[in-house]
């Protein structure tokens, strides 16, 4: 069973092994999930490609830029758990990064909490698989800089709230059922990427800061996507993000 995929053993395949040596290129790096944020990056920074991820079917350059004196990464990463939490690792190890800032959207599922207010997850319920490689099973697993992301939001007055979020793999099975499910458990939103990204920081004694916009808005009898554009593509992201990389 998935559940049962977590073992100590040595890992057969090493990074080694398709990237060389070890890279010390940033400390801290930024996860992108949007485009149209990354567009705009690229438009209004100087970016230096500093590594790639590579794979069968894709590749995924890692840039880096100055910041207030500071070099830092970022990279435009694919959606979802498994494509998402690799990449991290794989960053790591091109650039020596080990500090990752990741923002994206999420559904709602309690709009009234989350009506104009950014969400700091505090715990990740585990619907997705890859997680259950890198630690013991467990429902949920707790998102280890959630209070330091808070002590940011507050000292710069970023409206917020905190709580439970659910990580599925499976966007088109969110279903009237698992929603009430989710919500009678506290979650009061749904993403697609944490719960892995926080086990893999957490075996690999990486340091995640992650917080989210909510978008669409899930409830048990109907879908509203009014929002969802602007919560994936809304650049005021990024000005927090970059909050976060001064702060941290």
């Amino acid at each position: 069973m998935i559940i049962d995929s977590f073992d100590t053993s040595e890992p057969l395949l090493k990074l080694e092994y398709f990237y060389g040596k070890r890279g010390n290129v940033v400390e801290k790096c930024i996860v992108l999930l949007s485009r149209e944020i990354f567009a705009y990056l690229q438009t209004n920074h100087k970016l230096e490609q500093v590594g790639l991820i590579g794979g069968s079917s894709y590749k995924v350059p890692i840039y880096a830029f100055e910041h207030k004196g500071e070099k830092i990464g970022v990279y435009l990463s694919p959606m979802g758990s498994v494509l998402c939490g690799g990449n991290i690792v794989e960053c790591s190890y091109i650039t020596g990064a080990t500090k990752f800032i990741m923002f994206g959207s999420c559904g709602s599922l309690d709009k009234n909490a989350t009506d104009g207010k950014f969400i700091i997850p505090t715990e990740a319920y585990r619907d997705e698989g890859l997680s259950y490689h890198y630690m013991e099973p467990s429902d949920f697993i707790k998102i280890k800089n959630a209070e330091r992301v808070e002590q940011i939001f507050t000292k710069y007055n970023i409206p917020f709230v905190k709580g439970k979020v659910w990580t599925t793999d499976a966007p088109f099975m969110e279903t009237a059922n698992l929603v009430k499910k989710r919500k009678e458990e506290g979650c009061i939103a749904v993403e697609m990427e944490l719960a892995a990204c926080q086990a893999i920081a957490n075996y690999y004694q990486l340091e995640l800061y992650d917080f989210l916009q909510p978008g669409d808005v899930l409830m048990e009898d109907c879908y509203d996507k009014a929002l969802l554009h602007n919560a994936n593509h809304d650049l005021i992201k990024l000005e927090i993000g970059l909050r976060i990389v001064e702060e941290i």
